[in-house]
């Protein structure tokens, strides 16, 4: 059973690097991981949505966070699998991974405008990190994609 997983497609997403005026990035727990793991906003995309669409959306969606100014999207996409013990869990069994779409942008609000309580809460707890942290955070699966974005970020922002 598990060999059909490795068959099944990649779930088309967006992901956000969130950063506030000292450079620092928006991190969170998910609440259904509470080890400690902390991941930036992200999430799939509708049909007959666009990138940045969905990346607007997912982001008020976790975060209530409107107030942002976008700096740039991310060149190409980034891509990375489920373990095996998540297969067939994940997203109700039907992607075994995601194809994702990033982009930076700079978070212009107040830090007590942020919310993470909303109405299907992802998270339980947020904080800002430096951005050569972000790889030490993350979960095993999504370091690599992590590493690229620190890399990616690094660039356009000195």
């Amino acid at each position: 059973m598990k060999n059909n997983y490795e068959n099944l497609p990649l779930r088309n997403g967006v992901g956000i690097v969130v950063i506030n005026k000292e450079n620092k990035v928006f991190v969170a727990k998910r609440i259904d991981n509470p080890k400690n793991f902390w991941q930036m906003p992200q999430g799939g995309v509708d049909d007959g949505e666009d990138f940045l669409s969905a990346a607007y959306r997912e982001l008020e969606e976790e975060t209530s966070i409107k107030n942002v100014e976008l700096i740039q999207e991310i060149e190409g996409t980034l891509t990375y699998e489920l373990p095996k013990h998540l297969l067939g869990i994940i997203w109700k069994g039907k992607y075994k991974g995601q194809k994702q779409k990033w982009f930076l942008m700079r978070y212009l609000g107040k830090d007590s405008d942020i919310n993470i309580k909303t109405n299907k809460p992802e998270f339980f707890q947020w904080k800002w990190i430096d951005l050569d942290m972000i790889t030490d955070v993350v979960v095993d699966f999504k370091h690599h994609v992590y590493k690229e974005l620190k890399e990616k970020i690094k660039k356009i922002i000195n």
